[in-house]
């Protein structure tokens, strides 16, 4: 099964699995499922560690890098038809790159991984625990 991580999942999954809830953990766990992270993540984990606000264990490159090599990690690129699908959501969520990570997971039928209790609010599918 095709999975996108949100960024804060992302990051503990890089950096810290043992945060990660333990249904969640399995599921990054299971070779059978394939993992994917949003450009969007990229982009707010950059724009973060550049204002101080993510202090990350290795250069976001790396990580991004290794991740892809050790665990196959897929990049979702950004596309008009996720700008586009934000238009159908409720302003439940005010952060820019959760709206767009959610608004990919609708448009994409991907089951999104987050802890953010926001994200079960929009229809789409959000596996938390």
């Amino acid at each position: 099964m095709k999975l996108l991580l949100d960024t804060q999942i992302f990051i503990w999954w890089d950096s810290e699995p043992e945060r990660l809830p333990a249904g969640l953990l399995r599921l990054c766990e299971d070779e059978g499922n394939a993992l994917v992270v949003s450009v969007a993540s990229i982009w707010e984990m950059q724009i973060k560690a550049q204002l101080g606000k993510l202090e990350l264990r290795r250069p976001l490159e790396q990580i991004i890098r290794e991740q892809q090599n050790d665990n196959q990690l897929g990049l979702l690129p950004i596309e008009a038809a996720h700008v586009l699908g934000l238009q159908m959501l409720s302003f439940h969520h005010k952060d820019a790159f959760d709206r767009l990570i959610i608004a990919q997971a609708i448009t994409e039928g991907i089951p999104v991984l987050s802890v953010d209790a926001v994200f079960r609010q929009y229809p789409a599918q959000v596996f938390s625990v």
